[in-house]
């Protein structure tokens, strides 16, 4: 073998570690990635059953029920909502007509369990992907360079 072949083929075998490295990383955070969606999202099927989300949205008017240490509440964004139970402790913030980010598992039943929820914590601060999840459905509005989530 000539120099330039060996070199080759030390390029070409670094090159195939270096896939394999980045297949295995890939391969083991596929369980640990949480993708963002919307209620309308959920509604046209983009999501499997039992597949890690993060649900974005408004607190659904009216929709806030307790059964001992269970909360049932639905999250929308104008368009479509979607029911979602969660076991323990709310933030001080959650409320009916506030933005929230709960993250968990769909249901086959459509219901989405949550492990998490997050409230916003004050009038100006909203996730982007919520931000924008609520301008799509029009349910947000432009005031004085900040926006705000409007409830009806």
């Amino acid at each position: 073998m000539t120099r330039k072949q060996k070199r080759l083929t030390v390029i070409g075998l670094a090159g195939l570690v270096l896939a394999a490295a980045v297949g295995l990383v890939l391969f083991a955070l596929n369980d640990e990635i949480t993708f963002f969606t919307s209620p309308s999202d959920l509604a046209t099927g983009h999501a499997k059953p039992g597949s890690r989300l993060r649900l974005g949205g408004l607190v659904e008017a009216g929709s806030v029920g307790r059964d001992n240490a269970t909360v049932h509440f639905r999250v929308t964004d104008g368009a479509n909502s979607v029911a979602v139970t969660y076991t323990g402790i709310l933030p001080d913030l959650f409320r009916e007509g506030q933005g929230t980010v709960a993250e968990g598992r769909l249901g086959p039943d459509g219901v989405f369990v949550a492990d998490s929820v997050l409230a916003k914590h004050d009038e100006k601060y909203m996730p982007k992907e919520v931000a924008d999840a609520l301008k799509k459905s029009g349910h947000w509005q432009e005031t004085s360079g900040q926006g705000t989530a409007k409830t009806n």
